[in-house]
């Protein structure tokens, strides 16, 4: 087998094991949390944060999402309570997203469902329930 087509191979593999995970995460974390993935990852990246706080311009960085998702996701976690944004008062044109008590309060809860998906799918393990 060539270089070549090993190469495509372990493309192909790889494109496949980031499909089949981020359609369990967001199938268990929708049922079980009424979020989805997206959304799980930006409060996760907040809830890690100094402050609990980011930039919007930081947070596209950390989640890898489009501008446009990115304002999308956050617009729904402020609509549920779970974020809130503001002008950075030293630049007016920045945008802070912060987590709330309820965001907090909902990754905390989501965490073990998201990193038990993550343990199945990426390190094959049966996660302990608990």
């Amino acid at each position: 087998m060539s270089d070549d087509l090993r190469l495509v191979i372990e493309w192909r593999a790889l494109a496949q094991r980031y499909h089949d995970t981020s359609c369990a995460l967001e199938r268990e974390l929708q049922d079980r949390h009424g979020i989805g993935m997206s959304e799980f990852e930006v409060i996760d990246r907040l809830a890690g944060a100094d402050q609990a706080k980011l930039r919007m311009q930081e947070l596209a960085e950390l989640v890898h999402l489009s501008q446009s998702a990115l304002s999308r996701a956050v617009a729904r976690l402020e609509r549920d309570g779970l974020v809130c944004r503001a002008l950075c008062e030293a630049d007016r044109r920045g945008v802070f997203v912060t987590l709330t008590d309820e965001g907090r309060r909902r990754q905390e809860e989501a965490r073990p469902t998201q990193r038990a998906v993550l343990s199945e799918s990426l390190v094959g393990n049966r996660p302990v329930e608990g």
